[in-house]
C-alpha cells in the first residue's frame, strides 16, 4: 500500500503558515487603531470608521513592488520592500487629500521560507506605522511551480478615508498656481523592468552607494501632507509613479485648458539617475516617463500660499522645491531645461 500523501509532500506547509501568523502578529498589534473590532488571524478584518468624519467617503488603492523585489532577492534586502508596498498605496490614497486607514498585504511564494517572509511582514508593519494606518490582516499563499526557488511576489490594498467636502480632484486650480516637489529617495519602485536590463550589461553587480541607491525604500509623505493639509488648502497632487513626471503630473487636472510648466533644473536629481541614464543610454525624456527623476510627489498651491506651504514642509523633514507653475494649455517656444505637460499626457521639452 502507498504510503498517504499529505499537503506538505505538494509543497504546501500549513505549519509554516501558523508559525509566520505567531510571529507577524507583535508588529500587526503596533499598528492597531482604535477603531479596529478584532486582531489579525480571522477571515476578515472589522473597521468602525473613525468618529470624527461628519460625510466620511472611502478612498482605496492596490499596488505592489514590480521587479524591484528580484533585486531585493538576489541581494538579500527583505527588511524594505514592505515599505515600498505600503508607500505605493498609500501614496496614491494620500493624492486625494485621504486619511490612510487600513492596509491588507497579499505574500505568495513557492515555499514558505518563514525567516523571510517574517522580515518582509515586519517591514509592512513598520511602514504602516509610519503611514499612520492599520495593518489589518493578509494573505500567505505557497504556489509550488509557480514561483522560482526563493521567489516572492507582494500586493498590497490600502483603504483611505476623506471628509467629502475635502475632497482634492484638482477642480481648484488655476492659472498661475505653483507645483512644489518633494524628494524622492530613488527610484522607488518604478522602471525597475529597465533598470534591471540596464544592469545585466554591466560587467559586476551592483554594490554600495548604487546598490543602496536602487534598493532605498519609496518615501511616505503622510505626514508631511497632513500637516500642510492642516494649515493651507491644496488645490492638486500627484504621486510620480509608473510613467515618471510626464504621465503622473497631468493626471491632477480637470480642467484641460491648464498645463504645467516644469523647470527641470529646479532640483538636483540623485546620482543614481545620472547612472542609469549613461549606463543605459537613456535620452532624457525616456527618464522623464520611466523614472521620478528625484521628485516623488508633487503639491499645487495658490502663489499666495507657498511661504507657508514650504515652511510647513521643512519642518515636517521635507526639502520641497517650487518646481514650475500652472500655465495655458497649448505649445509654446521652451527654453533648455524646461518640461510643458499637457492634460492629454502631451509633453513638450526644451
Amino acid at each position: 500500500m502507498s504510503r498517504q500523501l499529505t499537503y506538505r509532500d505538494a509543497g504546501v506547509d500549513i505549519d509554516a503558515g501558523d508559525e509566520l501568523i505567531r510571529r507577524i502578529k507583535p508588529a500587526a498589534q503596533r499598528t492597531k487603531r482604535p477603531e479596529m473590532l478584532g486582531g489579525i488571524g480571522g477571515f476578515a478584518a472589522l473597521a468602525a470608521l473613525p468618529s470624527r468624519y461628519r460625510e466620511p467617503v472611502l478612498v482605496t488603492g492596490t499596488d505592489g513592488v514590480g521587479t524591484k523585489l528580484k533585486l531585493a532577492i538576489d541581494h538579500d534586502r527583505h527588511d524594505s520592500v514592505g515599505q515600498d508596498l505600503v508607500a505605493m498605496c498609500v501614496n496614491d490614497v494620500l493624492v486625494t487629500g485621504g486619511e490612510p486607514f487600513l492596509f491588507l498585504d497579499y505574500y505568495a511564494t513557492s515555499r514558505l521560507d518563514v525567516d523571510v517572509a517574517e522580515r518582509v511582514i515586519n517591514g509592512i508593519a513598520r511602514a504602516c506605522e509610519l503611514a499612520g494606518c492599520a495593518l489589518a490582516g493578509g494573505e500567505t499563499a505557497e504556489m509550488p511551480g509557480f514561483y522560482g526557488k526563493g521567489d516572492y511576489d507582494l500586493a498590497g490594498f490600502c483603504v483611505g478615508v476623506v471628509e467629502r467636502d475635502a475632497i482634492i480632484d484638482g477642480r481648484n486650480i488655476a492659472l498661475g498656481y505653483r507645483l512644489i516637489g518633494l524628494r524622492s529617495s530613488g527610484p522607488h519602485s518604478n522602471g525597475y523592468s529597465l533598470i534591471r536590463r540596464i544592469l545585466a550589461n554591466q560587467v559586476q553587480a551592483p554594490t554600495g552607494d548604487l546598490l543602496e541607491s536602487l534598493l532605498a525604500p519609496t518615501r511616505i509623505y503622510v505626514h508631511a501632507i497632513h500637516a500642510t493639509l492642516a494649515k493651507l488648502p491644496i488645490a492638486g497632487m500627484a504621486h510620480i509613479t509608473g510613467g515618471g513626471i510626464i504621465e503622473n503630473l497631468p493626471r491632477m487636472f480637470v480642467d484641460d485648458s491648464l498645463a504645467a510648466l516644469i523647470d527641470l533644473d529646479s532640483w538636483q536629481r540623485q546620482d543614481v539617475f545620472g547612472w542609469l541614464a549613461q549606463a543605459g543610454n537613456v535620452a532624457e525624456a525616456e527618464m522623464l516617463r520611466t523614472f521620478n527623476c528625484g521628485i516623488g510627489f508633487v503639491l499645487c498651491v495658490a502663489p499666495d500660499d507657498v511661504p507657508a506651504a514650504l515652511a510647513t514642509l521643512e519642518q515636517a523633514g521635507e526639502s520641497p522645491r517650487v518646481i514650475g507653475e500652472i500655465v495655458a494649455a497649448g505649445a509654446r517656444h521652451l527654453d533648455a531645461g524646461q518640461l510643458l505637460l499637457n492634460p492629454d499626457y502631451g509633453y513638450q521639452l526644451g
